[in-house]
């Protein structure tokens, strides 16, 4: 048996389906913490991986592109799940904003291969060639851009930055912290200014100084 390959598993109940979905996500993620390497998420290597035969997984998922997105979707989950852990940890509106943006940074560092693939986009075949939709792509990482917006809106509304549109600000500021992580994952020596994330942030929310 392979590092990658689990034993045969018995076969679920009655109306335990759900449960066999779930353990080909995790066999998938597993297989993306270990190898770093989307690429080697194949239908064949997921189903050796959660211990079934890869037709097994037909009635679950259409086609490999499928799990991919169940993948991506629960890496989403997590960071969600991530940045409102942080956000009520803080004090006033700015701290709130920092904690997020915070916890958006500690969470693509700790988790490079699944970061990776939620942005790196190579697992996603040109739309019309699989099961995947262009309205699958856009509601992914909705909810944490929502939550940002909200931390934006709230120092706005505080009175601690000059942003009038939170939703937009949002978005840069999504692809400013995105940029930092993917700089920061590449590039083995910068000089890194050592307040460079609160720069960042003050700059893309537009913070007033204290």
């Amino acid at each position: 048996m392979t590092d990658t390959e689990a034993p045969a598993r018995s076969r679920n109940r009655r109306g335990q389906g759900g449960l066999l979905r779930d353990e080909i996500v995790k066999a998938a993620v597993d297989l993306l913490d270990e190898t770093g390497d989307e690429r080697a998420l194949t239908l064949r290597s997921i189903a050796r991986r959660a211990g079934i035969a890869a037709p097994s997984i037909y009635p679950h998922f259409p086609d490999q592109p499928a799990i991919m997105l169940a993948v991506v979707r629960s890496a989403f989950a997590e960071l969600d799940a991530a940045l409102r852990a942080a956000a009520p940890a803080a004090g006033d509106p700015r701290g709130r904003l920092r904690a997020i943006c915070a916890a958006y940074l500690h969470f693509a560092r700790t988790h490079p291969q699944r970061y990776r693939t939620m942005f790196g986009g190579l697992w996603v075949p040109a739309l019309g060639e699989s099961s995947v939709t262009e309205k699958d792509l856009a509601t992914l990482g909705a909810d944490s851009l929502a939550l940002i917006a909200g931390a934006l809106a709230d120092c706005a509304a505080a009175g601690l930055s000059t942003g009038t549109d939170p939703a937009a600000d949002a978005i840069a500021l999504w692809l400013g912290l995105h940029g930092l992580a993917h700089q920061r994952a590449v590039t083995a020596a910068f000089p890194w200014p050592a307040d460079i994330e609160d720069r960042l942030i003050a700059a893309l929310a537009h913070l007033r100084e204290h």
